[in-house]
């Protein structure tokens, strides 16, 4: 009799099983609705709450404690929802439970109430602790008798990933922009709701794979370590050496624990509603809950070095050798997640992202077959799931063909829109009013021309006989026809007040209805067409975020072929060119936006080469870190490793928030270019710096490469 394993492997795609096709579109609309709503929040949370796409207009600071908690708290979840995963619900079930749950939670950030927004993120914390740990086990249940197949599977595995983060920002983030909020954070909610449901009903293919733990496998898997290794003991040159969790172990885990999830917990609660829990721990100035970071930081080295001194002197070289790869991972986070705070709020208010004539029919182009021809081949990778499984899951595969259905519907009325997108010169009165630098001086721009500050004459203006009136000129790009000299009705699209919209009648009367029930000016702009132009584009803020998953994709094949060859990087190497790279890339971005003065706005090549930079710099460090776990780590201090692992990387995502949200602070005091100078140095200098202990860690890895 064939077992499930042999069964799953008759019905080939592309030589892989049709399981790893269900498993690959599943983790697709996952990330779909994962980047489709990170994309989003903290340019919904910092948008003037009178605009064109109203947000909440809270300050970048507090959006970015909030977003770094939620990040921090996903790479912690998984550890308890993977354990829960081995020994109750079995993978298949915790990929379905959590999945229903991210669904709520997308649900629920798509009704825009400030309890729904918590109650969702809380939701997405929650599910991601179910869904993240338990495919790739699926996997590694699938292949565990055909190894040599398991890269090839994790390669395609990952471009499910990428295409899932490319679509989901893209599309989410353009409904959320062009039409509202709510769009975005639905779709996502309900391309999780399909992806849930396709899983589900593809059980029959998988049949005991991935299915809840019998006794028989819970004891055939705690008798199952590494190599003979016990689960409380060491085995090193065939000696066994005793190092079970020893109480004050245990305590010092409770004690980290309880204090890093409180401060994680405090932060966005202190700075937003006011509450501080750590108020206690306070030291003159020093906040309280930085004291509680720091209690924590100082009883988890304790307990990881007590525990690594334990063993042998090659094992525990091996273990410091991890620890220092881990230390500066969280540089690397610290930078590279700027994508999901200060580069959003950048490319929002700072970037030019307007193109006409032939730039933006140029544009169009490449964004069609951006779009189009890697969901072209996704479609043909699910005809050929449909041909080999229909028999056996038809419920699955309708439900995929529903989804792309649906996604080619929304990817071909973007692209008309965009194409059908024309360009207007519209005059309006503005007040204008002189920038003074610190000691009351006029500034001027680079040319030596004077700067002024224009201030839009709105309905609720009140202009004094001192004010200076003049006219300006404003182009507006809407998919709609106007005539010369037709009045508009405009309003801000970004928080500098430099770009406009149209206001629909219906956008006018929630503009009113809202500025009233705020008690603010309206915002509303009586402008005249003064010139038709040709066709023109304004790119989303999130179109900027998903050249990382295209890069990926373009450049992944060749890293992988690099590491194969005998030009292999050591792993100090590969970390230190990821640092140093991802420096470069804000490096270009702090000379691109030097000298800029207030409503001027940086060329977007910027941002685009800013990206591709800390793609190459991901895709040299990214990789290397979790291989080491099992090269350098013993069985039984794996668990505790990839939880010191992922903490890294969560502490690197908390860091990125709280340093990101100061891109006002820093850019009000200093410029915007000394923000970006910050993560131009840090990761440099850190990549310098484990080039210099290369030698070092050579000699403490003995041999592991």
């Amino acid at each position: 009799m064939k077992t499930d394993i042999e069964n799953l492997f008759e019905d080939k795609v592309l030589g892989h099983p049709g399981g790893l096709f269900v498993l690959f579109f599943t983790e697709m609309w996952e990330r779909f609705s994962f980047y489709g709503m990170r994309v989003l929040l903290v340019n919904f949370l910092t948008m003037a709450a009178i605009g064109y796409n109203p947000g909440w207009e809270w300050s970048v600071e507090n959006a970015g404690a909030l977003f770094g908690t939620y990040a921090m708290l996903l790479y912690i979840t998984p550890i308890i929802g993977g354990y829960i995963a081995d020994k109750f619900t079995g993978y298949r079930w915790a990929v379905i439970i959590g999945s229903l749950i991210m669904t709520a939670g997308h649900a629920s950030m798509a009704l825009e109430t400030e309890f729904s927004l918590y109650a969702g993120l809380v939701l997405l914390v929650v599910g991601t602790g179910f869904f993240k740990p338990t495919m790739t086990s699926i996997i590694s249940e699938m292949y565990k008798k055909n190894p040599e197949k398991k890269d090839g599977a994790y390669t395609i595995y990952y471009m499910g990933v990428n295409a899932g983060a490319f679509f989901g920002m893209m599309l989410c983030g353009y409904l959320a922009e062009k039409i509202g909020w709510a769009y975005g954070f639905g779709l996502a909610g309900i391309f999780m709701l399909l992806g849930t449901l396709q899983f589900w009903l593809a059980g029959p293919l998988f049949g005991k794979i991935g299915a809840k733990p019998s006794k028989v496998q819970e004891v055939d898997s705690s008798q199952n370590t590494n190599e003979g290794q016990t689960a409380d003991n060491t085995v090193e040159d065939g000696v066994e050496k005793p190092n079970p969790f020893t109480m004050l172990d245990k305590i010092l885990i409770v004690v980290s624990s309880v204090l890093g999830l409180g401060y994680a917990i405090n932060d966005p609660m202190s700075k937003i509603g006011g509450v501080d829990m750590f108020s206690a721990f306070q030291i003159g100035d020093f906040e309280g809950q930085y004291v509680a970071v720091l209690i924590a930081l100082a009883a988890f080295t304790y307990l990881v070095l007590g525990r690594i001194l334990r063993y042998t002197k090659v094992v525990r070289d091996r273990m410091f050798a991890f620890i220092i790869f881990a230390f500066f991972t969280v540089f690397f986070w610290m930078s590279f997640e700027q994508g999901a705070s200060s580069l959003v709020i950048f490319a929002r208010d700072s970037v030019d992202r307007m193109l006409s004539g032939n730039s933006a029919i140029a544009f169009n182009i490449v964004n069609t077959l951006l779009t189009v021809v890697p969901l072209i081949i996704i479609s043909y990778v699910l005809f050929l799931l449909w041909k080999k499984t229909f028999k056996k899951i038809p419920g699955s595969n309708i439900v995929l063909v529903v989804c792309f259905v649906f996604m080619w519907g929304i990817v071909g009325w973007m692209l008309n829109r965009d194409f059908n997108t024309v360009a207007y010169d519209v005059n309006y009165s503005a007040i204008e009013t002189p920038v003074l630098d610190d000691n009351g001086v006029q500034k001027k721009d680079e040319d030596g021309n004077l700067v002024f500050n224009y201030t839009a004459i709105t309905e609720g203006t009140s202009v004094s006989a001192t004010d200076k009136v003049v006219t300006r000129v404003v182009s507006i790009a809407e998919p709609l026809a106007f005539n010369v000299g037709d009045e508009l009705s405009l309003i801000a699209k970004d928080n500098e007040g430099t770009s406009f919209g149209y206001l629909s009648e219906e956008r006018m009367a929630f503009a009113i209805v809202n500025a009233k029930n705020l008690g603010k000016d309206n915002g509303i702009v009586k402008a005249k067409v003064q010139e038709i132009k040709s066709n023109e584009v304004e790119i989303t803020v999130s179109w900027f975020s998903i050249l990382n998953s295209f890069f990926i994709i373009v450049f992944a094949s060749f890293f992988s072929k690099w590491w194969e060859s005998k030009y292999n990087p050591s792993a100090a190497a590969k970390y230190a060119l990821g640092l140093i790279i991802m420096g470069l890339g804000f490096g270009l971005l702090a000379f691109g936006s030097m000298g800029v003065v207030d409503g001027v706005k940086v060329s977007m090549i910027w941002l685009i080469l800013a990206y591709l930079f800390h793609t190459l710099g991901e895709l040299c460090l990214s990789p290397v870190g979790l291989s080491y776990v099992s090269k350098l780590v013993p069985a039984r201090m794996i668990a505790l490793m990839f939880g010191m692992w992922y903490l890294a990387i969560a502490i690197g995502n908390k860091l990125a928030a709280i340093v990101g949200g100061q891109i006002e602070n820093i850019t009000a005091q200093y410029s915007l270019t000394t923000f970006f100078l910050i993560f131009t140095i840090v990761p440099a200098v850190a990549g310098l710096i484990i080039l210099a202990l290369s030698p070092l860690l050579k000699k403490l890895m003995h041999g592991v490469r």
